[in-house]
This record gives structure tokens, sequence and C-alpha cells, in this order.
């Protein structure tokens, strides 16, 4: 008998989307007032901060065995560090917050190619047919808002790189991870995140920073939105859910991040962005939508 899904885990989806979406335009806002290494930095030592507090209130077991410390670490290391270290490196190097969405929606078609021999996942031809269509959509909105040129070369390498990082992040915790407690295993990824990020703080150096209302605003969202909620709610997901189709539902964050910019970075949207939209929205639906009857 199938069980019934916890509300928090229907809802989940949404919740993600739309911090993750946010993501974009918010980063790019806080590094009007930081630099990137710098910006992470504070970002990931608050976070470390807040887990700390909160594994001392709590209490939770510890991993019982040094390859699940091991493989929490890696997952921190690519999903902190190499994915937002590079995507906001990409930002300072000419990338458009559009443009690196575009970039980020690989991720599900890179998962899908990598998935059977990775994780033993069989991708039907619904779940290809979906990624197509919402690949589409993506490149509708994206290219319907692009009005300047080409970024920089140096931004295309450093967005490939972030990519790199968000594939293999997702791939790992899928066929390695196991259960445990959020609180520690924020801690322990994001305390690896924060080590590999020192090196590269040390080689930029800590650059000065403007704080101001909108700069604390930021570093608020991107702790508490980004940091805690949208990644543990990410990772939640590929525990309970194929990896391929819970990736898939990053199709609809270049499509929100551009709806975001518009309005917050006063970001154009033309009307065809919306059709781009729509297409996006069904190419997700289809990819990851069950059959009646399909096991959970």
């Amino acid at each position: 008998m199938p069980q019934t899904r916890p509300l928090w885990l229907i809802l989940a989806p949404a919740i993600f989307l739309i911090l993750w979406s946010a993501g974009f335009a918010v980063a790019k806002i806080g590094l009007q007032y930081a630099p990137p290494m710098t910006l992470l930095a504070l970002r990931f030592g608050l976070v470390i901060l807040i887990m700390a507090v909160m594994f001392l209130v709590l209490r939770p077991p510890l991993p019982e065995t040094a390859a699940d410390w091991l493989h929490l670490a890696i997952v921190g290391v690519l999903i902190q560090t190499v994915y937002f270290g590079f995507c906001y490196m990409g930002f300072v190097n000419g990338i458009a917050a559009g443009t690196l969405a575009l970039i980020m929606a690989l991720q599900p078609i890179v998962v899908a190619l990598i998935a059977p021999r990775w994780s033993g996942e069989q991708i039907g031809w619904r779940q290809w047919g979906g990624l197509v269509l919402a690949l589409s959509g993506t490149a509708v909105v994206i290219v319907a808002r692009l009005d300047i040129g080409p970024a920089p070369l140096l931004g295309f390498l450093f967005s490939a790189l972030a990519l790199g990082g968000i594939v293999m992040g997702s791939l790992w915790e899928k066929r390695f991870g196991r259960y445990h407690h959020p609180v520690t295993a924020n801690l322990i990824g994001y305390g690896a995140g924060f080590i590999c990020l020192l090196p590269f703080l040390a080689a930029q150096g800590v650059g000065p920073v403007e704080w101001n209302m909108p700069f604390i605003w930021v570093l608020a969202y991107l702790v508490i939105g980004n940091s805690l909620i949208a990644i543990g709610l990410l990772l939640a997901m590929i525990r309970a859910g194929e990896v391929a189709k819970v990736s898939a539902l990053l199709f609809l964050v270049p499509p929100l991040a551009a709806l975001v910019a518009w309005v917050a970075l006063s970001e154009k949207m033309p009307p065809l962005a919306w059709v781009g939209l729509v297409l996006a929205g069904a190419g997700v639906y289809i990819a990851t939508r069950k059959h009646k009857g399909t096991a959970p």
C-alpha cells in the first residue's frame, strides 16, 4: 500500500524553485557591495555559526563511519565551493543572471546522460521529451531578453565549472548519500566548503565590504533562504526521488530567475519570454509527473 507523502515534501519543489530562482538576482545585488570570495566566506561562516549553535542545542548524531564523513564533505565542496564559487566568479566576469541560469539549466540533461551508469536509473522517452521541451522553453526565455553581446570567454569558463560542480554534487549525493540529521549534514558540508574556499579567498584577498541595509538583507537571504532552506530541500528531494526527475525541476529556474531579475534589477522581460516560461513549465511537468499506478 503506497505511503502518503508528507506535506513538506509536496510543497518542497515550489518553495525550492522560488528561493533558488531569486538567488541569482540577490547574489548579483550582493556582489555590488562585496567581492565574490568575501561574500561567500561571510555566507558560509554565518551558516556554520547557525548550524553549530543548533548542533549544541539538538545534539544530533554524527556520521558513524569515515566514509559517511567523506561523502558529506565531498557533496559540500562540490555544491558550496565549486558551484557557488564559480557562479559568483562568472557574475563578476561578465555573465548576466539570465545567461548563467540558462547554462545551469543544462544540469538535468547532463545528469540524465550520466545517471543510468552512475546510479542505475532508467530514463524513459517521456522524461527525455519533457527535458527537451523544458530546455527549449528556457532558451526562448533567455534569448528573448538578451539585448547585449556575448559574455567574455572567462565568464563562460567559470559558468561551465559551476555546472560541473552542481552536476557531480547531485550525482554523488544520490549514489553515496545516506540519511543524516540535517544539522549534522549541513555543518559538515558547509564546514568542508568553507575550508576549501580559504585558498581562493587568500589568493583573491579579503576585499572591502560596504555594510548597509541592502547588503545585510542580501546576506540574510543568501544564508537563510538559499544556504539553509533551498539546499536542504534540494538534498531531501534528491534522497526521496530519482535524481534525473528531481533535477528536471531546475528547468524552471531560468524563466523564474528572469522574472525576478525583471522585478528586482529592471531587466527586460519581452512577451516572447512569457511563451518560453509556459513551455519550460510544461516540459518540467511532463518530465516529473508519474503515471497512475507507478510506485512512489
